[in-house]
């Protein structure tokens, strides 16, 4: 039995601290969050008691700690977790600053302590196929990867403020996605450039930041990515890709609540994609910690580690540096 510890009674620490308290093998102890109405509802509809980080870190019989507190915390919370040799699951992303993300690394490998960071996408069933036959080479080798990620509207401006801007925010996915799928083989980018406007809301751009944008990346062995992305989709969470491969070609559509086509005199009909991400990933969630505890058990290596949050977040500074730059930055 593994006793866990969320930190975070938000959004997203609701959405962990659930599947945590239904795994086999795991108890939920605790619930911390600076906001106490918040972190005592969690923890009396789960069964756990509210908590403090200093009194988890301290406790011997917390295993594991779950971070999904604000971004802002996460490499502090990373690297006193690893000092009390606590294993480590973690929202992404590492940190803001890519500094601070490796030092986080550097504090976990010297701690010996496991580390997962949560890109759930590689944990979508759908996702999670196309780079399984990827894998076997039903296609062939990859040489070209279209991204399309647009969420359904935009994050108000207080959000925004403290993101770290779209490429470190919500893009930080997709080059996860694009190492998972293009770079298995150890290949990494070679150049990167980034385009982007603001389309959706004038507001945005006093932040400062963009809410749609193209990026192009090659690789060194010569592949190209394209990631597309938007805060407004009018249709719904919009998540898809598409992997080129030698002899074929992978695609991967949206989910729907139901998959039922309507057909009749006044056309063809079908749900739109699901609304948002905790409905377009809640499977991915769930089965993402699950690995999280059978490759502690196991002692196999996690899909998703600390260097890979690393690796996403050196991309998403090259991103905003050729934002900002208008040129193609060498990596």
């Amino acid at each position: 039995m593994k006793n866990v510890a969320v930190f975070g009674a938000g959004r997203i620490g609701r959405i962990h601290a659930t599947n945590l308290a239904a795994l086999p093998g795991v108890r939920l102890r605790s619930v911390c969050d600076p906001m106490a109405a918040q972190a005592a509802e969690l923890a009396s509809q789960l069964g756990a008691e509210v908590s403090t980080p200093e009194a988890v870190l301290a406790d011997p019989s917390i295993d594991v700690v779950a971070i999904a507190s604000p971004t802002d915390t996460h490499s502090e919370l990373i690297t006193r977790a690893a000092a009390a040799g606590k294993h480590i699951f973690c929202e992404k992303p590492v940190d803001l600053s890519v500094p601070r993300a490796q030092a986080c690394a550097q504090a976990v490998r010297a701690a010996g302590v496991a580390c997962m960071i949560g890109f759930q996408r590689r944990f979508d069933p759908t996702f999670n196929e196309a780079q399984q036959r990827l894998a076997r080479g039903e296609i062939g080798a990859p040489e070209m990867l279209v991204v399309t990620s647009r969420d359904p509207g935009a994050p108000p401006a207080q959000y925004l403020r403290g993101s770290g801007g779209i490429f470190r925010d919500m893009l930080i996915h997709d080059f996860d996605i694009f190492r998972w799928i293009l770079c298995s083989d150890g290949d990494e980018a070679a150049t990167l450039y980034a385009t982007g406007s603001v389309l959706v809301d004038p507001a945005i751009a006093e932040v400062p930041d963009i809410d749609s944008s193209v990026v192009t990346i090659r690789t060194r062995k010569g592949r190209l990515a394209q990631i597309n992305t938007s805060r407004r989709a009018a249709y719904g969470y919009d998540q898809r890709f598409e992997v080129l491969g030698s002899t074929g070609m992978l695609q991967c559509g949206n989910h729907r609540p139901t998959e039922v086509v309507q057909s009749d005199a006044q056309g063809v009909r079908a749900d739109k994609p699901e609304h948002f991400f905790l409905q377009r990933y809640r499977e991915a969630y769930r089965l993402e910690l699950a690995h999280f505890f059978e490759c502690l058990q196991s002692g196999r290596a996690f899909r998703t580690t600390i260097e890979d949050g690393v690796a996403a977040q050196q991309l998403a500074d090259a991103a905003a540096q050729s934002l900002a730059s208008g040129q193609v930055v060498v990596l």
